[in-house]
């Protein structure tokens, strides 16, 4: 009976050295995403339903700002994406964080986090494919 929450216990451990956001204290400073506007594009592809068709998409340039208590790069995204209707409604504010140098997750609630971004053409969003 006790050797199932053990046994789980090593099914939810972390990447080696890879920094979650859940994880506790950052043991290093993070680096700069070096290839962020790919990263970026691959990240969105997934997490859109139809990547295609995307208007008005700008960038803000990753900067640090603190998620869970922690310095990550943060980089903010707007963008106006098709419907399922094939309509264009309100523009979306998405903000992309990296985790050593990497992106790894989008956030839907991104007002405070991209606070004072200054913003882009980003050009490749617009022209993603399936």
């Amino acid at each position: 009976m006790l050797a199932l929450p053990l046994a789980l216990t090593g099914c939810f451990g972390s990447d080696g050295d890879r920094p979650t956001l859940m994880e506790g204290t950052q043991a290093a400073p993070q680096p700069f995403p070096d290839n962020f506007r790919g990263d970026t594009l691959a990240l969105m592809r997934s997490y859109l339903n139809n990547p295609v068709g995307v208007r008005d998409a700008s960038m803000a340039e990753p900067a640090q700002r603190e998620v869970g208590g922690r310095q990550f790069y943060v980089s903010c995204l707007h963008f106006t994406p098709r419907e399922t209707d094939g309509t264009y409604k309100a523009t979306r504010e998405r903000a992309v964080i990296f985790v050593n140098g990497r992106a790894d997750r989008v956030v839907d609630r991104a007002s405070e986090l991209c606070a004072g971004a200054v913003y882009v053409p980003f050009p490749e969003l617009e022209k993603m494919t399936r």
